[in-house]
């Protein structure tokens, strides 16, 4: 496994974290303390304020879990993958998109940039 895969799964494991306390840790896990998460609907910088924008879509999409889409691609201290949030009812997928994330030398995620692919009612 590269460097890359392993910080695309410790960050769906900040996004599927099962609480505020798992959560918490999963966000120090594959964040920098000072690292930025800008999407469409957020802009987002350290610790407290990635939880917060995680913890905000798991309540907007309960038992939805986000999952990859496809290989992660790397170079340098970048990677681009695909996902999609997925409904653990029926396996529906309503909102898919991709990220760019920047590493920093302890290969937690520095930055990403956000894109949605997919969104309900688009």
């Amino acid at each position: 496994m590269t460097a890359y895969d392993e910080a695309v799964q410790r960050y769906f494991a900040a996004w599927n974290a099962a609480g505020p306390e798992e959560l918490e840790k999963a966000v120090a896990a594959a964040f920098t303390e000072d690292a930025t998460y800008t999407d469409p609907l957020a802009d987002v910088r350290g610790h407290e304020e990635l939880a917060a924008a995680i913890g905000g879509a798991q309540k907007q999409f309960p038992g939805f879990a986000f999952r990859p889409a496809g290989a992660v691609d790397g170079h340098h201290a970048l990677a681009r993958f695909s996902w999609e949030l997925v409904a653990a009812a029926d396996g529906s997928a309503p909102v898919a998109g991709s990220d760019v994330i920047t590493l920093a030398d302890d290969g937690r995620i520095s930055s990403v940039s956000g894109f949605l692919d997919r969104v309900p009612g688009a």
